[in-house]
């Protein structure tokens, strides 16, 4: 499919392997295929890009004139050697928007629901309790639940069933922005804890950025790019490029804190960035977000300003967006990418070219902290 589509994984052994024909009537054709590593991979893009389609299709709810779905070795779905294994035997954890849990039945029994009629595995109750923080609530009925809290149990709930795979659609969507800043963590939290792959769908970026190692950027009902999420995040070819929010996701450690002077030190790969004091130990591990739009370049080193971080990096591709009298210049050092908005007028003026060597300037206060 070329650059646009790409596949996931960086070389990984893909964990999933999906693919998709199917026509809706009066509706877009799906041709989506990707596969993807271990890790989280996300599905995002817009409403109608296709995200429920590969949700309904993977979890064996949706009957496609065409698919195959692989999960860990075994064939799931194929439709070319009518392979369709029943849902209840694909031991996939759902999450859904809403929780949908058991009125009438305790935190502790909705819990137990799924532990007790699930195959032996290797997730235990007390261990879900722990990493879901939900201990205080084990005796309490739903109703008496935030919705935080209601979808925290959620998912817990389908750890306990011992799925292979974990599948969240819109997980966090029918929450306000303080009760999704509850759960977020939380769901960080069980992808480091729990070796186990996640499919999350979202039209929200944040989440992607929290979540995610794997992206798969859907619209039309194709793929429109797929990859580490690093490498998707950096790119100025794809629709994500467009927004207003766009910008480049680092993979960073703590390298140097100087509480004198407020800053700590982070390296992602070969770059070093200065930002606000940071309350990691060295060697903590970190996700960042660079936007776009707070990207300066230049040709020479600027004198007596107040930013800290000049990073010497290569050109690698210009995209301009002639619509909205832009381009997306995306740079390089070493494996990292990073991804600068200017307009086309500074391009010509700097003579930006894939291979020119310029300086990449960046805030200390413009590099998010995500995840």
């Amino acid at each position: 499919m070329g650059r646009a589509a790409g596949a996931g994984g960086g070389g990984a052994a893909a964990v999933i392997e999906f693919s998709l024909r199917h026509q809706f009537p009066g509706g877009p054709a799906l041709a989506i295929d990707f596969v993807a590593p271990e890790g989280a991979t996300a599905l995002f893009g817009p409403s109608g890009a296709g995200k429920s389609s590969v949700v309904g299709v993977m979890a064996g709810l949706l009957a496609a004139q065409a698919a195959r779905v692989v999960v860990d070795g075994e064939v799931l779905t194929d439709t070319f050697r009518r392979i369709h294994v029943p849902v209840e035997r694909r031991r996939l954890g759902l999450v859904f928007q809403e929780a949908r849990l058991f009125p009438h039945m305790s935190v502790r029994k909705n819990l137990m629901y799924g532990f007790i009629r699930a195959p032996a595995g290797e997730i235990g109750f007390d261990d879900v309790v722990e990493l879901l923080g939900i201990a205080a609530l084990l005796e309490r009925r739903p109703h008496t639940l935030s919705g935080g809290e209601r979808q925290r149990v959620a998912i817990g709930r389908a750890l306990l069933a011992q799925p292979r795979l974990r599948m969240m659609e819109e997980p966090v969507a029918s929450l306000d922005a303080a009760r999704k800043a509850e759960i977020l963590p939380y769901l960080a939290r069980l992808k480091q804890a729990l070796a186990l792959p996640i499919v999350y769908v979202t039209h929200a970026l944040d989440e992607v950025y929290a979540i995610a190692d794997t992206l798969v950027l859907l619209e039309g009902g194709q793929v429109r790019a797929a990859g580490p999420l690093a490498e998707v995040t950096s790119r100025g070819d794809v629709p994500l490029a467009a927004r207003d929010d766009a910008g480049a996701v680092l993979e960073a450690r703590v390298a140097e804190h100087h509480p004198a002077r407020q800053l700590s030190l982070l390296r992602a790969g070969p770059l070093a960035l200065w930002v606000p004091l940071v309350a990691g130990s060295l060697g903590t591990r970190l996700r960042v977000r660079i936007p776009a739009r707070e990207v300066i370049l230049a040709t020479e080193a600027p004198q007596g300003i107040s930013l800290h971080n000049v990073l010497p990096v290569l050109v690698v591709a210009v995209s301009e967006d002639q619509a909205r009298h832009t381009a997306m210049v995306e740079l390089g050092s070493g494996e990292v990418r990073l991804l600068a908005r200017i307009t086309p007028d500074a391009v010509a003026r700097l003579g930006l070219r894939p291979g020119k060597p310029v300086l990449a300037l960046v805030k200390s206060m413009s590099v998010d902290r995500v995840g």
